[in-house]
């Protein structure tokens, strides 16, 4: 497994953000996690007060799972979405827009020829769709590390970013989080498996039938954090996990946003510990596997506004949260130059 040299966020501007916060025309505390979480940036920009959030980047990781057929919607929408992402209409391009943040897609895994959209989008993809992974394993070998690598360069390529956001775009996608979030931490199926895009009482118990049996095959082979993405992942969670340990090894600070973020972190912070200090929960997902994987990160939502799309989209919302942190600490008043 690739080793990594994670830097530690600077904790002598953590000191001089809260010695400052301390300092502005407010009770002690008064700002509640806004103060939070304006340390936090001035620790990973490194200064007091931290940069203008001016450069924020979106990158959608695209692909399709085996076990869409549990999904209330057919396969063939990741797809159309990429095209959807292109063409600036999608939820998180229009959420974006707001926040003054840029997204990017890249196709990973969407299993279509893929020929009429611009070479950038599949210039990291690495197979078309993936296995079913109740009845055998999501990648074949070595496609795991090709994903985490083709991941870690569109990170590298991202460099240069105030903030990086992960998102997702994929029909299954949940139920791929629960399972490797399950295995991960050792948990059941029936406390992971949530409805994702809707499905009926039915529906959940299939599908929670399903992680069960994936979780059951794939038992003796989760220890690993790569053999555990080739078993239960895909090729575009595996990548998400390598643009999330990509940006801590260059001190970029990731915004996470739902579900599929929260289990591609779990996995990166397993490849590569410490990787966790650079990230922050954009939101709460109503897929329950969120909140067992941010517990277990440390990490606690920004926003809880009941959001379950994907895409970056809950994660963009939380952007004008830390801008206002920014500017409390850059802009608010000191106590000590009062007439």
């Amino acid at each position: 497994m690739p080793r990594f040299d994670i830097p530690a966020p600077d904790a002598a501007a953590r000191a001089a953000a809260y010695e400052r916060l301390d300092g502005l025309v407010k009770p002690l505390g008064a700002l509640g996690r806004l103060e939070e979480l304006a340390a936090w940036l001035c620790a990973s920009h490194g200064v007091v007060p931290p940069r203008p959030l001016d450069d924020v980047r979106v990158v959608v990781f695209a692909g399709d799972h085996g076990v869409s057929a549990l999904s209330a919607y057919p396969r063939e929408v990741t797809a159309a979405m990429v095209r959807v992402f292109l063409a600036g209409r999608s939820g998180v391009n229009v959420l974006a827009a707001q926040a003054g943040a840029r997204v990017r897609v890249a196709d990973i895994a969407v299993d279509w020829d893929g020929s009429d959209v611009p070479a950038e989008v599949t210039a990291h993809k690495i197979r078309r769709g993936s296995g079913s992974i109740d009845v055998e394993d999501a990648l074949a070998p070595g496609e795991a590390l090709a994903a985490f690598t083709a991941g870690r360069e569109i990170a590298a390529e991202e460099d240069g970013a105030d903030l990086l956001i992960p998102g997702d775009m994929g029909i299954g996608n949940t139920a791929v989080c629960a399972a490797v979030v399950a295995a991960s931490l050792g948990l059941p199926a029936a406390e992971v498996v949530g409805t994702g895009t809707g499905v009926s009482e039915d529906g959940l118990a299939v599908k929670t039938a399903a992680v069960s049996a994936a979780l059951a095959r794939a038992a003796d082979r989760v220890e690993d954090p790569f053999d555990r993405l080739t078993a239960l992942g895909s090729a575009c969670l595996a990548a998400t996990a390598g643009f999330l340990v990509e940006a801590s090894t260059r001190g970029i600070p990731v915004l996470l946003d739902g579900v599929f973020s929260g289990a591609a972190a779990l996995v990166a912070r397993d490849i590569a510990p410490g990787a966790e200090q650079w990230w922050l929960a954009g939101h709460r997902s109503t897929e329950p596997s969120q909140a067992y994987a941010l517990k277990a990160l440390g990490l606690t939502p920004i926003l809880d506004l009941g959001l379950r799309l994907g895409e970056g989209s809950g994660a963009v919302q939380a952007v004008p949260t830390l801008r206002a942190a920014r500017a409390i600490i850059a802009d608010m008043g000191l106590l000590a130059d009062l007439a």
